[in-house]
């Protein structure tokens, strides 16, 4: 067994002696050789026999350490040709290690050519520290394409270290051979190796350190159980199921409800509890089929896979299905959409808008065309058509629509939450009751005006698709809903501070999660520039000041709109449906507002009750919360159930924290060896603006955005905060074109480029100034690290 050394002392060691891989072979001096002995080392150099150009590397004794990689802190210099150049090489190598030791190296070895692939590989996941091979590799042919972020179209691959390496792509199969070589070669399992294999399909390692980590490994047995579970799960599921329409189904993070963006892949047992108590275990079916769709009522729409949260894709296409449409039509269309997902995983965010055809717009008979080259019949196509057109006119329906109703049920629950909140019931029973409530009064309504705000949306995209609108009336038209979040800009401008958090406090950045506090809980953390409680005004974000186009619908739009809305069987007068638009748009963010105060008060009362009984925040966010229902029903010894739910909830939450998943699973063989695939973004707004980037992983880097490019991973309702800074523009990991940042950043006219996916999310993590251009829908690096 070898001992890990300097990156020349490293690749010295394997030189010849790996069975897999091959090491270029190397001139090593020391950098007070170099001072001293010049004229010998150059001498020496003189006298290689490669026939090639050479690469300067650095090998310095402070690199590649056990505790620090100092990765690509110090130069090196490639494609070297020359006595001259590699003199001012090593210079420029030695320059870089400033106050040098004398004992620190310069590595010198061939340019390696004709190179196929190449790029970075980790023996362990430095993120979760599962048990994972992890490949970065990018087909460019630059080697270092990878480790300084200039790859355009890298490759990201995970492969659990128990999974055979036969079931691995055929081009990785040799470096995953030589990975767990290296493993064994030099005694340790976190390795952080760079290759490159070139044409002739040589592999060749070009660099193995320490892959630097602090925190204790997953037991890879119980992780390989959980994997094992969960392929089974997913197995079981694959398959008809009774009162499904589908042969089979698929899995996805954002495809409906978006659990990625609102709890994370990665949520504690009570926001995955909570947001599956409120809203998918049946909320979610029970207002679709209010609305007219197919009837899912006893089939929850999210499932979790050792505790990471994923929509049953299968389940929601069939809650899109009118409930009109014919069996076996319903059948052929459900499968349709699973194999355009499989085809398309890339669009598993988008799936409503680019796959599933979900309620009628002007330009539906048009886009439904294309089930002809799928072996749809015009007849099948013709009553599609019709149910779809059915389903829209009893949603949208100006005067007895739904949505009035849902609007009412909103105003409900915000006089029924005073009267629980009271009322004598305890700490328990009120949790209990504002959870009840707002399912009833607040999810339910606020999923049907989500429902009839999404067709809205997709009604008026239509109007510029069919030339009635343009670009710039449809931002128009979005950029004048009132909003319950443009109001709150302007109420920042108009409330004392101790009044607007009376209205606003109850928001926080992770909506379901207990240990992000509310706003009430921490205002200068949200709002840096707010003043005391001295009647003085809060400052007003920036955005909001932002003039923005007025709409004005003109008299040949209207005709034009009359006509075409007649032509396509919609019963709504034109001037209604503008009206229901504004509606809908506008009651979705209110829905959502008032439900969340029902949500946060009872977050809030669960962490003052373990509080009570020496439970800590982080650890009520293992709690499930079953557990709050259990007690409301029994007599239960509330301390004893609390740190038996949190104790059971971390045991489960150790493997939650190990596994990684695709956002997309098609197979039960993508569980354990996959593919990270790309994410269409959505750009927001058509403005371009360039600006320095600030990425926010923790509250603690709130701080300094204002006019900065803010990078987030993903922003539920209760990141409006980040508005009130003033900043350029936004990027997320996951969002929808419909979730509510998008929204949100269209309002106030910020550029925003919403679910960019993990992969160009971590590109971008550590560079300084980038633009977005909404127009041409491109992101670019203006300057990296």
């Amino acid at each position: 067994m070898e001992r890990l050394g300097t990156k020349a002392e490293t690749l010295e060691q394997m030189y010849g002696k790996l069975n897999t891989a091959k090491v270029l072979p190397q001139f090593t001096f020391t950098v007070a050789e170099w001072i001293q002995q010049r004229g010998v080392i150059v001498h020496r150099f003189s006298k290689l026999n490669w026939n090639a150009d050479v690469i300067v590397r650095s090998s310095c004794q402070g690199e590649d350490t056990q505790d620090a990689s100092m990765a690509g802190k110090f130069e090196s210099v490639a494609d070297v040709s020359g006595m001259e150049a590699f003199q001012n090489a090593a210079d420029k190598v030695v320059s870089s290690y400033g106050a040098a030791d004398s004992d620190d190296q310069i590595l010198v070895q061939p340019m390696l050519r004709n190179v196929k692939f190449s790029g970075v590989a980790f023996t362990l996941d430095p993120s979760t520290h599962g048990n994972y091979y992890i490949v970065n590799y990018d087909r460019t042919g630059d080697t270092s394409a990878v480790t300084s972020g200039t790859g355009g179209h890298d490759c990201l691959y995970y492969h659990f270290k128990n999974t055979s390496i036969g079931s691995a792509p055929e081009e990785l199969q040799q470096l995953l051979t030589t990975l767990g070589e290296l493993e064994t070669f030099f005694g340790q399992d976190n390795l952080d190796v760079e290759f490159a294999v070139t044409q002739e399909d040589e592999l060749y390692i070009l660099q193995v350190r320490t892959l630097c980590v602090s925190q204790e490994r997953v037991d890879r047995a119980r992780q390989a159980e959980g994997l094992a579970r969960i392929v089974e799960k997913i197995k079981q599921n694959n398959q008809p199921k009774p009162f499904l329409c589908g042969r089979k189904t698929a899995y996805s993070v954002m495809t409906d409800w978006n659990p990625a963006e609102m709890i994370g892949v990665r949520p504690k047992p009570l926001a995955l509890s909570l947001y599956r108590e409120i809203i998918t275990d049946s909320v979610w079916a029970y207002q679709r089929d209010n609305y007219g769709y197919r009837n899912l009522r006893s089939f929850p729409l999210m499932v979790d896979f050792c505790g990471l949260p994923y929509i049953d894709v299968r389940v929601s296409f069939n809650s899109f299905i009118p409930a009109g449409l014919d069996e076996e039509v319903s059948e052929k269309l459900v499968n349709y959409y699973i194999e355009q997902l499989v085809q398309n995983p890339q669009k598993h965010d988008k799936a409503e808008f680019e796959i599933v055809f979900s309620c009628y717009t002007l330009d539906t008979p048009q886009r439904v065309k294309a089930l002809t080259e799928h072996g749809f019949t015009e007849q099948e196509i013709g009553q599609i058509i019709d149910a779809l057109r059915d389903v829209t006119n009893h949603i949208i329906d100006y005067k007895n629509g739904l949505w009035r109703k849902d609007y009412h049920k909103i105003e409900i629950l915000d006089q029924r939450y005073q009267e629980i909140m009271d009322s004598g019931l305890n700490d328990i029973e009120k949790v209990y009751w504002l959870l009840e409530d707002c399912k009833r009064y607040g999810t339910l309504p606020f999923a049907g005006l989500a429902r009839a705000a999404f067709i809205a949306v997709q009604m008026l995209k239509s109007f510029v698709t069919c030339g009635i609108f343009s670009d710039d009336d449809y931002e128009a038209f979005m950029g004048e809903a009132d909003t319950v979040s443009s109001i709150m800009n302007r109420d920042k401008a108009e409330l004392s501070r101790a009044a607007f958090l009376k209205k606003y406090g109850h928001l926080r950045p992770g909506t379901y999660d207990i240990t992000s506090l509310r706003y009430d809980e921490a205002p200068d953390l949200y709002f840096s520039n707010t003043q005391e409680d001295s009647g003085e005004k809060m400052k007003a974000s920036d955005a909001e000041d932002r003039q923005p186009t007025k709409f004005r619908l003109s008299l040949k739009q209207l005709n034009q709109l009359r006509n075409a809305l007649q032509e396509n069987g919609l019963t709504n007068d034109v001037l209604d449906i503008m009206d229901f638009m504004r509606h809908v748009i506008k009651g979705r963010e209110y829905g959502k507002f008032i439900f969340t105060r029902n949500l946060s008060m009872a977050i809030r009362l669960i962490s003052q009750v373990g509080n009570a009984m020496g439970v800590s925040r982080e650890d009520c966010s293992y709690i499930d919360i079953q557990t709050i229902y259990d007690l409301y029903v029994s007599t239960g010894d509330t301390r004893e159930r609390f740190l038996e739910s949190v104790q059971q909830g971390k045991r489960k939450y150790r493997i939650t924290q190990a596994i990684t998943l695709p956002p997309v699973i098609l197979d039960s063989r993508d569980v354990e060896s996959f593919y990270y695939p790309d994410s269409e973004p959505n750009f927001i707004t058509s403005l371009k603006v360039c600006g320095e980037l600030r990425v926010i992983d923790s509250m603690a880097d709130t701080n300094d955005v204002s006019e900065k490019i803010v990078m987030i991973e993903s922003a539920d309702p209760g990141y409006d905060w980040i508005f009130s800074h003033g900043i350029k523009g936004l990027i997320t990991m996951y969002g929808g074109a419909n979730s509510h940042m998008a929204i949100r950043a269209g309002e106030l006219g910020i550029p925003a480029v919403i679910g960019v996916g993990a992969k160009r999310f971590e590109k971008y993590r550590n560079v300084q100034v980038v633009e977005i251009d909404g127009l041409l829908k491109t992101m670019r690096i203006l300057r990296g690290e």
